[in-house]
Parts: structure tokens; C-alpha cells; sequence
């Protein structure tokens, strides 16, 4: 059915080059709300923190928090008089 001269065969498998591939391996994602999992990386830490996660993330909680890096908010309100 098919044409034989539209399919390649591969004799041999080719395999990556060992030398430029970084290396993966598994690290500790931890969130500021405490909670912790494990994850997959090729950063060369043995943890990775971060402000928010699908435990307190209010898109999967439901709950409304803000997130005020540097008083941010108070700076404009301030500045604009607000």
C-alpha cells in the first residue's frame, strides 16, 4: 500500500551525545507556605524556592491574596495620592 521510496529505514539507532547533554535530576520545590514536592531539573541546586504553589495559588484555592513585593502598592498609592 504503501510506497517503499517515501519510507526510510534505520538500521542503527543513534544515540545522544553524552559529553553536551546537561544533567537532570530530581530537586525539592519548596513553596513559602511550607508545602514541598519533588520535581525534575537540570538547575544545579538541590532545592528551589517559590512564593506560591497549587496549594495556596488563588486560582486553585479559591481564596483571594495579594502578593505585595516591596510595598509596591503603598509606593503608588503614595505617589498618586490614592
Amino acid at each position: 500500500m504503501y510506497n517503499r521510496m517515501c519510507v526510510k529505514e534505520y538500521s542503527e539507532v543513534k544515540n545522544m551525545k553524552e559529553s553536551i547533554q546537561p544533567k537532570y535530576h530530581d530537586v525539592i520545590i519548596q513553596c513559602t507556605c511550607g508545602e514541598k514536592f519533588v520535581c525534575g531539573t537540570t538547575k544545579d541546586v538541590d532545592v528551589i524556592k517559590v512564593d506560591v504553589c497549587n496549594k495556596c495559588h488563588p486560582f486553585y484555592t479559591g481564596k483571594q491574596k495579594l502578593v505585595d513585593t516591596g510595598g509596591r502598592v503603598d509606593k503608588f498609592k503614595k505617589r498618586y495620592g490614592l
